[in-house]
């Protein structure tokens, strides 16, 4: 690996821990980020939290355990006092985890989508360049969270919990801004968001109008009569 990559990734993976701990701070002082006027939020860690809450739990019950071991085990004191530490860091880790997710929503406002996934991902998105949105489920074949679709790379999902709710269907071909830079020409991005029905009702308020099939139903104006 050459030296450059390496240090990108040390700087990727420091900006990563300094943001993780800092929400974690707004999240315990109930002081989230501030968005635009009339901007509205909305979550997408509704699908992991049960699995976080539970190795939360399980790393917390496990530090007084392996204590209790270690202090019949092994007679030096200082290898107890590191081993709780690395416990504690690793539980609170994961708890900055959680608060990372939780204090950086999906927001839409006036000029656009704002996509994210926790401190790493951060996709912004004009109303210009958006067609339509949609909300459908889709499962994805690997729980990471970013990945371009198997059969079309021209779309590019951002997951969570393996599976997606919401596809943003594009104008044209757009290059977006990813952890490990700008994404290849997508068409179509694919995110997950715990209420993907309001999502989607707030983002059309900036949309124009689209020719669904409800609207071309019989008895509607504008509707085509059946032959």
């Amino acid at each position: 690996m050459a030296k450059v990559d390496v240090v990108r990734l040390a700087r990727r993976a420091v900006a990563y821990e300094w943001g993780m701990w800092r929400s974690l701070a707004r999240w315990v002082l109930r002081r989230p980020y501030p968005v635009a006027p009339g901007a509205e939020t909305f979550g997408y860690v509704g699908v992991v939290q049960p699995i976080l809450g539970v190795f939360i739990a399980l790393s917390a019950i496990e530090i007084p355990v392996l204590d209790l071991i270690l202090r019949h085990t092994v007679g030096w004191p200082s290898v107890r006092h590191v081993a709780i530490g690395l416990g504690v860091w690793g539980v609170l880790w994961m708890v900055g985890l959680l608060a990372s997710l939780r204090i950086h929503p999906h927001v839409v406002d006036d000029t656009g989508l704002r996509l994210r996934n926790g401190v790493s991902l951060d996709v912004a998105i004009p109303w210009t360049a958006v067609a339509r949105v949609e909300a459908r489920y889709r499962s994805l074949p690997s729980s990471r969270a970013v990945q371009y679709d198997a059969d079309d790379p021209a779309v590019l999902n951002l997951g969570v919990g393996s599976q997606t709710a919401v596809d943003v269907v594009l104008r044209e071909p757009l290059s977006v801004r990813l952890p490990k830079g700008p994404s290849a020409p997508v068409r179509e991005i694919r995110l997950y968001a715990d209420d993907p029905k309001a999502l989607v009702n707030r983002a059309r308020r900036h949309l124009p109008p689209t020719d669904t099939a409800e609207d071309r139903s019989p008895g509607r104006p504008g509707s085509r009569p059946r032959r």
